[in-house]
């Protein structure tokens, strides 16, 4: 029963995260067709062929990439942005996404992404960052200047972080990617077990119970092969009796 319950959970474990991609990847696929279609319907009327909507829609995001590329629509999506970018609470929202995406954008001028190990001095701690500032400038009065950097630590399963401020010759440069980095992350850098690298114990030996005489208790009797100390065999035999006084 044991190794059933252990292979069902193997089979579980193995086929889960194959069948929940596939699934998203489906359900994403789908709904992005659909809202394809539905801008694309006056257009292409009742004519339809599965995977249009998917192709026509990637064509779109490849076109509006090319127009933000250009200085003039550039200046129009400024003016299009100053709903989200002024409004109190969407202004949050949108913020914080827009910045979230810049980061990981590959056309992107920020240098900074990179993943290090915060070190602190005198501690035997290491934590695994991603620098996110390189520099003091623009910041407001009051944080402690110098040659510092901004390190965000991101938590396991994604629940959070924290930015530090620390020395630069605190953190070290590491060869991972940032997207290796936060997926390591999410799973709080769990690692696989590895059953073939497992130390062998070591063998019992029997050496030591074959040469080492077993104790003897002190009220133990003496064994019967043994010469007794009260009865030595080697004695003269004792005088003849006379017969009467001399």
């Amino acid at each position: 029963m044991t190794r059933l319950y252990k292979y069902f959970f193997r089979g579980l474990i193995t086929v889960l995260p194959l069948a929940l991609t596939i699934y998203l990847l489906y359900i994403f696929l789908a709904w992005t067709e659909a809202v394809a279609l539905t801008f694309l319907r006056p257009f292409i009327g009742g004519f339809y062929v599965p995977g249009m909507g998917l192709a026509l829609g990637i064509l779109g995001i490849l076109a509006i990439g090319y127009l933000v590329s250009k200085q003039r629509v550039q200046r129009f999506l400024t003016v299009v942005e100053m709903p989200f970018t002024n409004l109190p609470v969407v202004k949050s929202i949108y913020s914080s996404l827009k910045s979230f995406a810049d980061y990981f954008s590959p056309s992107s001028k920020n240098t900074a992404q990179q993943v290090v190990i915060l070190r602190v001095p005198g501690q035997q701690l290491e934590l695994v960052g991603l620098v996110t500032r390189r520099s003091m400038e623009g910041l407001p009065e009051g944080f402690t200047q110098g040659d510092r950097v901004a390190v965000y630590l991101p938590m396991g399963y994604m629940i959070g972080g924290y930015t530090v401020f620390v020395p630069q010759d605190w953190v070290q440069p590491i060869q991972m990617s940032v997207e290796e980095a936060m997926r390591s992350s999410l799973i709080a850098w769990m690692a696989r077990a590895e059953s073939n690298h497992r130390p062998a114990a070591p063998a019992a030996t029997d050496t030591a119970a074959t040469d080492t005489p077993a104790p003897v208790p002190p009220n133990a009797a003496p064994s019967a092969t043994a010469p007794s100390a009260s009865a030595p065999s080697d004695l003269p035999p004792a005088p003849p009796r006379s017969g009467g006084p001399v």
